[in-house]
């Protein structure tokens, strides 16, 4: 008897775990930075929906020795945003709230993670 009993609290607790709903895995919202273009016009990118606890290096100035730095980041995601100075999310680092967390132009930044 107790053996059946173990049995179904086992099954029933592999049941719990499979119907609980799991994270999307990525953040909802954009992520929005500053950098300069090929003729050192400010431009914006934006990253969509990006995914979490991955991270990003920013594509504009992912070289560091032909692109200066992205700078001014906005983050309207719903996850905390983790900036980084060099890329491969490597350096100093700054975290971003949720629901639009920003700074200022002197933060300079590469890559980012998301919570």
């Amino acid at each position: 008897m107790r053996l059946r009993s173990t049995v179904a609290a086992a099954f029933g607790a592999l049941a719990l775990i499979v119907a609980v709903p799991t994270s999307a895995g990525a953040a909802s919202g954009d992520f929005s930075y500053t950098y300069s273009g090929l003729d050192g016009s400010p431009r914006i990118g934006i990253l969509f929906d990006p995914p979490s606890r991955v991270c990003l290096t920013l594509p504009e100035v992912a070289d560091p020795h032909s692109s200066s730095p992205a700078h001014t980041p906005w983050n309207h995601t719903d996850a905390t945003a983790t900036v980084f100075t060099g890329v491969d999310c490597e350096g100093d680092h700054f975290s971003l709230r949720p629901y639009g967390g920003h700074a200022s132009s002197r933060l300079k930044l590469r890559s980012v993670v998301f919570s």
